[in-house]
């Protein structure tokens, strides 16, 4: 018999939040993101074969939780109004792209 947990997160940037946890994520483990109208939810489904399991990755996804919040939190106020293009560096016929032998 399986354990089963499931984590709902409402937050601002979910989808990047979401994005920033899945590489963490084990194979029993599922994020999605879910909207309903202006309200976006990460939702994360957890089965483990055993209580411990189930307890330690919950406690290992909050933890990974906090950390991606807190640095989409603070990434967005780095950020502000400053233009998310990277203009020519991101071009790439620009002068910062070469080969090299």
């Amino acid at each position: 018999m399986s354990r089963h947990a499931t984590i709902r997160t409402d937050h601002d940037d979910a989808t990047v939040v979401a994005r920033a946890l899945r590489p963490d994520n084990t194979d029993e483990m599922e994020t999605t993101v879910e909207r309903d109208g202006e309200t976006a939810t990460i939702v994360t489904h957890i089965e483990r074969e055993t209580t411990s399991g189930l307890q330690s990755t919950v406690d290992d996804y909050v933890a990974n939780l906090e950390v991606a919040i807190g640095v989409v939190s603070q990434a967005r106020t780095v950020q502000g109004d400053q233009p998310t293009d990277t203009g020519a560096v991101s071009d790439p016929d620009s002068d910062s792209t070469h080969d090299t032998q």
